[in-house]
């Protein structure tokens, strides 16, 4: 199933009554990876109020603190961000500069939330689509109007390799592999196969098929 992520790091800054909102967006793989990018922003901004984050991995792995701001009004709204927008893979970090007025639990729902939401417009969306990664070996006679096809199709070819024949290795969307492979079929009078090795995620920035 496809889903949404960042499309790269975004960062955006929002200030309410003097304090600092800093908000940044990552996409990520892995607990891991999150953790490691909350951590090393925790040293950057050592000398902030709060860094508050959260995290949602495709995993079912779901985190979020609010840092010392009183609970509920930091971590949870921006994870609501995210899930709103129905974005995974995502960890976020809000870093506050304290500007000496308190804002109120309304208030500091809608900056750490804003400052989420900032970034993540910043960063910009990407739908991860499933591609199947698969092979064809074709005599040299056929590597155009094969390679072609394949384009044609809805593949991407994204390595060929030349020996006895030309092996062009591709990623398709799966309802356009069947597609590929009567067009392979009939182009070679059976003599060629396309071998799927495989599944893989890749990113399409939102709004490009």
């Amino acid at each position: 199933m496809n889903y949404l992520t960042p499309a790269r790091y975004g960062c955006a800054e929002l200030v309410e009554k003097r304090s600092r909102f800093i908000g940044q967006v990552w996409p990520v793989e892995t607990e891991e990876q999150a953790r490691e990018i909350i951590d090393r922003v925790r040293a950057q901004y050592h000398d902030a109020r709060h860094n508050c984050w959260c995290y949602i991995l495709r995993s079912g792995a779901v985190r979020y603190s609010d840092d010392g701001e009183p609970q509920g009004t930091a971590g949870q709204p921006m994870l609501e961000v995210f899930r709103r927008g129905g974005v995974e893979n995502v960890v976020c970090v809000v870093t506050r500069y304290f500007g000496g007025i308190l804002l109120g639990t309304g208030g500091l729902i809608r900056a750490y939330s804003g400052a989420a939401k900032m970034a993540l417009d910043a960063a910009g969306l990407a739908s991860m689509q499933r591609r199947i990664q698969a092979d064809v070996a074709v005599p040299y006679a056929l590597y155009e109007r094969v390679r072609k096809g394949i384009e044609q199709s809805g593949g991407a070819v994204t390595d060929t390799q030349f020996g006895a024949d030309v092996t062009l290795s591709f990623l398709c969307p799966q309802e356009a592999l069947e597609r590929i492979s009567a067009f392979v079929t009939e182009v070679s009078a059976g003599s060629a196969e396309v071998i799927e090795r495989g599944e893989m995620f890749v990113p399409v920035p939102v709004g490009e098929s």
